[in-house]
């Protein structure tokens, strides 16, 4: 990998998604040590939305960062998740039905397409923020990627990506790359998806370094970037603001 974007072939990449769907969230919440909820929760906070917009969730897998951009925009907004994997779709609509459908709950207005992060079925400036979560590694290239959200969301609004990330040095850094090279692999043959788990953490390691993502927002065309690693440095987040035209 470089940083440039991912070099394996998107078809494969979304068939093994497809595979892993049905243990996805479980193994990202052992994966995190149980971080993953208030990561994403930062994700929310720094898209900076308010009741009555529009938000976009890229790669949103089984839907949770995107359930909880449509709690942050009702009521009278929109959360729309688009992913390439039918698979991961599927769970999240049927997320989304379950809690609709609960007594007395408020229905979160939730919308999922099927759709390709490079080339995104949406008009420009048609959302108030868009984000990534766990997912701009897995992109054959991250500044199309991010360019792509930037098209999409309106001037001042936000572009937000959360990634798991490598420590920077030390005892920490060991103790990562030990876990994500030797455990999580061990982790996806117990669950029978032995090849997936050896994949993400490659694409983990592969990654670019937080400063190099930071450049990446700026040469797609973000503004005001800044970033920042989370408590226990184990992931990273970045925003940038659309500029105005």
């Amino acid at each position: 990998m470089s940083a440039h974007g991912n070099p394996a072939a998107p078809d494969r990449v979304q068939a093994m998604f497809d595979r892993i769907s049905p243990v996805y969230d479980a193994m990202n919440t052992l994966m995190t040590g149980g971080l993953d909820g208030r990561w994403r929760r930062a994700a929310v906070v720094a898209a900076a939305l308010r009741p009555g917009q529009r938000a976009l969730d890229v790669a949103c897998g089984t839907g949770r960062l995107t359930e909880a951009l449509g709690l942050a925009v009702a009521p009278g907004g929109e959360a729309v998740g688009i992913d390439r994997s039918q698979a991961m779709l599927a769970r999240a609509r049927r997320r989304a039905a379950g809690r609709d459908g609960s007594a007395g709950s408020t229905p979160v207005p939730l919308r999922y397409v099927e759709g390709d992060a490079l080339a995104l079925p949406f008009d420009d400036g048609s959302f108030d923020a868009a984000t990534i979560a766990f997912g701009l590694r897995n992109l054959a290239d991250y500044r199309a990627g991010l360019a792509e959200m930037a098209r999409v969301v309106r001037p001042g609004g936000r572009v937000v990506v959360l990634e798991i990330a490598v420590p920077e040095r030390g005892v920490a850094r060991f103790l990562f790359e030990t876990w994500f090279r030797r455990a999580v692999p061990a982790l996806g043959r117990l669950v029978g998806r032995r090849a997936a788990y050896r994949y993400l953490p490659a694409s983990l390691l592969a990654y670019p370094s937080p400063a190099a993502v930071a450049d990446l927002l700026g040469t797609a065309g973000l503004v005001q970037v800044r970033w920042r690693r989370l408590p226990s440095g184990m992931a990273t987040l970045h925003v940038g603001r659309v500029g105005s035209s």
